[in-house]
């Protein structure tokens, strides 16, 4: 009795939690549902007549195509992402060198530069490779910014795995390449869904970026194209709504896909005495 008792603030803060999360995410699929007028008249009830119209506009606009643009900039760069750091954490984790401990410093310093501040050179080392105005301007940035934290993440990962299992691979004539791809990392499946995660929402929800680095529409990223839905007197909320509801469904799904990796990653990596 005393222990379920200890538990009540448990659940007290995780309802809180889901309320303070979850309320926002309501009101917005319920806003999307709803017309320019009603949302104006009552923009925190639920829609009294659902409407389908501005999920109509959204396939008569540009909005798919920059949804798609926004998947391949962010695939692109998680996938990029996630094999340079899980690479070059490996040395890091499991190798002995003086500049071992340097190397993982100049990374975590890599972590506090503020990277608005680079704008413009990464603008004009754009223009200089002629990427300029292309989606492809945006994964160089993306994948750089997103290195130093994710090295961090998987040289912590790395340094827990025990010794045995590189061990025993030596022995039987394993180099470095086949260890790390064969044996290593299958078991950073926790790692790599943390670090897709966070980068992919990141890479996702990015704007100042895509706003220097693209000019034209067939360009534009998702947050560049909610720009759309906003006229020169107006704005058209339930529109923008929509959109975000729509264009949050991949993060969501992302989210629940990785989030079943890690508990079979945690399951597959364990190692019993």
């Amino acid at each position: 009795m005393l222990k379920k008792l200890n538990q009540i603030p448990l659940y007290v803060l995780a309802i809180a939690l889901l309320l303070f999360t979850g309320v926002p995410f309501f009101i917005m699929v319920s806003a999307s549902f709803k017309s320019q007028i009603e949302f104006m008249g009552s923009p925190w009830a639920l829609p009294e007549n659902f409407s389908f119209e501005n999920y109509r506009l959204l396939f008569e606009s540009d909005f798919f195509h920059f949804f798609l643009n926004s998947v391949i900039v962010s695939v692109i760069s998680v996938v990029a992402v996630i094999v340079l750091a899980a690479m070059a954490s490996y040395p890091l984790a499991r190798m002995k060198f003086k500049l071992n401990r340097p190397l993982f410093l100049l990374f975590l310093v890599g972590m506090m530069i503020p990277i608005h501040t680079t704008l413009i050179p990464i603008f004009l080392l754009t223009k200089n490779l002629g990427l300029y105005d292309t989606i492809w301007a945006l994964p160089g940035p993306y994948i750089a910014f997103a290195i130093p934290v994710s090295i961090v993440i998987f040289t912590q990962f790395l340094q827990e795995l025990p010794k045995e299992l590189e061990e025993s691979a030596k022995m039987d004539g394993c180099g470095h390449f086949r260890l790390f791809w064969r044996i290593l990392f299958p078991l950073l499946t926790p790692a790599v869904a943390t670090v897709a995660i966070y980068n992919f929402i990141q890479i996702w929800n990015e704007f100042v970026f895509a706003l220097v680095l693209t000019n034209s529409e067939s360009n534009a990223t998702l947050p560049l194209g909610l720009r759309e839905f906003y006229g020169q007197f107006s704005v058209n909320v339930p529109g923008i709504m929509a959109a975000l509801t729509l264009g949050s469904l991949p993060l969501l799904l992302v989210y629940l896909l990785a989030q079943e990796k890690i508990v079979k990653g945690i399951a597959a990596g364990s190692v019993k005495g």
